[in-house]
């Protein structure tokens, strides 16, 4: 059967209508043209083309035109007919597509966090376009304002991109403010695009991407990643707009044993302390110096500081923590009591006596 005479199941009682109003030159009624509106519903959950339906409707009013009928009460029937046809049409399609969202988005929500039946969620997976027996990798995008996906910034970001990847099977949402895109692992391109137009898109945004990972489980495990990621940047003051968990790894090694790490903040860079001004003008100071590569001369001008002054600095720390920034010897433990400091938000946020910041 075509779709055209598929289409023709959804016109009862038309032919019937059209000779009966037109023979009497009245307007359809209640019952008619609620009639109407239910066959546009059936045909729309029936998933018919609006352009198939229409085209029906024509041929079965040429058809059925009565005899002697004037020209302008057959096409107020066809009118009123039509438009209460599409009205119900279009209802229950707007019904389908809230159905479908509401799907789509607990189908987001089970695999970001990995609720749910693998099994299950794998089978469901092929409905919105996710192989989940390939890898994929996350990417999450932080912008200067909270979006969901009825606001400018995501549906301009998504519609360039299904535009210009339609045929990979890609996944895009929004999810406690931000923007988040699933993609197969092989498909960095996308991903990386993804981040690049979404940065420029939303302005001072900053993207993550998630390490690829293997089956449902793995997707969940890559957003965790992108989202640590976002987590890091904002702590360590990093302000790269693309950020790759792979990068990044040494930081949730250095936090996986806080007890530790308190520790190691206290009794290396804690003296700071005790500093004129407190602790943080001296890390601030030790901070630029590691980024600067530990070349001075750099490193005073990060700071708009003359290199004497910063001399002064340097050996103030040296007095205070016992260990010397220019002694190579330190150097490592000074950095990462450093990069622990900004991690726990120190001195910011005090360290209990307990050994855990508060």
């Amino acid at each position: 059967m075509n779709s055209q005479s598929t289409a023709e199941t959804f016109l009862d009682g038309f032919a019937t209508i059209l000779t009966d109003a037109t023979s009497t030159g009245r307007h359809l009624t209640r019952d008619e043209i609620e009639s109407r509106r239910a066959l546009g519903a059936r045909a729309a959950e029936a998933g018919l083309g609006w352009r198939t339906l229409v085209r029906a409707h024509l041929v079965a009013s040429r058809d059925g035109w009565p005899r002697a009928a004037d020209p302008d009460s057959v096409l107020t029937v066809v009118e009123q007919a039509v438009d209460a046809f599409a009205d119900g049409y279009e209802r229950a399609q707007r019904l389908v597509i809230r159905k479908e969202e509401a799907a789509r988005r607990e189908f987001i929500d089970d695999l970001l966090h990995g609720r749910g039946d693998p099994g299950q969620l794998a089978a469901r997976s092929e409905r919105f376009g996710l192989r989940l027996s390939r890898a994929h990798a996350v990417a999450v995008v932080e912008g200067p304002e909270e979006y969901d996906e009825t606001d400018p910034v995501p549906r301009q970001v998504a519609g360039e991109l299904f535009a210009r990847f339609e045929n990979r099977r890609i996944l895009f949402t929004t999810k406690d403010g931000r923007m988040v895109y699933i993609a197969p692992a092989d498909q960095d391109d996308v991903l990386t695009h993804f981040a690049k137009h979404a940065y420029a898109a939303a302005g001072q945004a900053q993207a993550a991407i998630g390490r690829p990972r293997p089956g449902t489980i793995g997707i969940g495990h890559s957003y965790e990643e992108a989202l640590n990621a976002l987590d890091v940047a904002q702590r360590m003051g990093l302000d790269e707009p693309l950020l790759r968990a792979a990068d990044l790894l040494v930081f949730p090694v250095l936090a996986r044993d806080r007890q530790a790490l308190v520790d190691l903040v206290r009794n290396t860079v804690g003296p700071l302390e005790q500093a004129r001004g407190g602790a943080r003008p001296l890390l601030d100071t030790l901070t630029a110096y590691f980024d600067s590569g530990c070349v001075a001369a750099a490193t005073a001008r990060r700071l708009s500081l003359s290199v004497r002054a910063l001399t002064y600095r340097l050996d103030r720390i040296h007095t205070l923590t016992g260990s010397d920034p220019t002694d190579p010897g330190h150097r490592y433990t000074l950095q990462t009591a450093v990069i622990g400091a900004r991690l726990l938000d120190w001195p910011t946020r005090p360290l209990d006596p307990a050994g855990t910041s508060t």
